[in-house]
């Protein structure tokens, strides 16, 4: 099996119980006391970028993107949650809703994705480790805080705290 097995299609309403259970059993029941599910706390899905990953027309991923403000004076996604069942892991289908998601966040725009996670597999679809003095609220590595440029120079010279837009009335 590869990745070409994978067909990737926009989330739907109907597939929530479907992706907590995939999110519960990839994550665990503690990931929302991460940083990165605190940050999208309050917070809307960037529209029209989250998508599932299905085998056999069975649901098998999700990967979601959100709006943020890094320091308040650039805009980006935030990639995550990105999970695949367990059993479905090693595939690929995780690498494709990645580079599907990027594809259509690029299309529409968006010049930055920025994401913790680790940076062997991410760098498979164009991440590396995110430069200069940005932060998080709350706990996180720095060395797994990565990025995607969609727009050349995107991440240059950014500083600052990554914030849900709304909460950037309260920095």
């Amino acid at each position: 099996m590869n990745s070409s097995f994978f067909d990737i299609r926009p989330e739907k309403l109907e597939d929530a119980a479907i992706i907590t259970a995939i999110l519960d059993e990839a994550f665990g029941l503690d990931r929302m006391t991460k940083t990165s599910y605190r940050l999208r706390e309050g917070s809307a899905q960037a529209p029209n970028l989250a998508f599932v990953a299905e085998l056999d027309a069975r649901v098998v991923g999700t990967i979601q993107f959100w709006p943020v403000s890094i320091g308040g004076k650039a805009e980006a996604l935030l990639l995550g949650p990105l999970a695949v069942l367990p059993a479905m892991q090693g595939f690929g289908a995780g690498l494709r809703l990645i580079e599907h998601g990027v594809a259509v966040a690029a299309r529409e725009g968006h010049g930055l994705v920025v994401l913790v996670g680790d940076a062997p597999y991410y760098a498979k679809a164009g991440f590396r480790k995110l430069e200069g003095n940005v932060l998080m609220p709350g706990p996180f590595d720095p060395d797994r805080l990565l990025c995607h440029e969609l727009t050349p120079g995107a991440a240059e010279g950014l500083d600052g705290m990554i914030l849900a837009p709304h909460r950037m009335a309260d920095a």
